[in-house]
């Protein structure tokens, strides 16, 4: 199952450790992460070097391909948000994780499209609950 993978970029960084988390534990589980980039430390430098629109392209083939989002929504990423309305308009099922107590859009929260799911977690194992419950489910679709 190939799973797309956001989590803020310019947005702001502090979760880094959590994305490189939620992706090494996926692919323990044999999840194919399309997006593990998102987890490299230096990865606006990296970005740096391509254009807006070729960073644009490939993410949203990505999403595309990909059989499903999850994203980690806790620090506001406009970025994050398009993509999660991408998904959603090609009908590709998203998870939304974040930080209990975080303060999430209210576009995320209050979407009640069949395509979305937002979740919060308070450790890492709800967290780890939380994926294989929602991959669970859509595996089967």
């Amino acid at each position: 199952m190939k799973v797309f993978f956001a989590g803020s970029i310019r947005g702001g960084r502090q979760l880094i450790s959590t994305y490189e988390y939620i992706i090494r534990f996926l692919e323990a589980h044999n999840y194919m992460i399309i997006s593990e980039h998102v987890a490299l430390q230096d990865l606006e430098r990296i970005e740096a070097k391509m254009t807006e629109q070729a960073i644009f392209k490939k993410d949203t083939t990505w999403i595309e391909e990909s059989d499903c989002v999850i994203a980690e929504v806790t620090v506001p990423s406009t970025g994050v948000g398009y993509e999660i309305c991408h998904a959603v308009n090609h009908q590709k099922p998203v998870l939304c994780v974040y930080e209990e107590g975080a303060k999430v859009s209210a576009m995320v929260l209050g979407n009640t499209s069949k395509y979305i799911i937002a979740r919060s977690y308070s450790n890492k194992q709800q967290l780890e609950e939380i994926l294989l419950d929602f991959l669970g489910k859509n595996s089967r679709m």
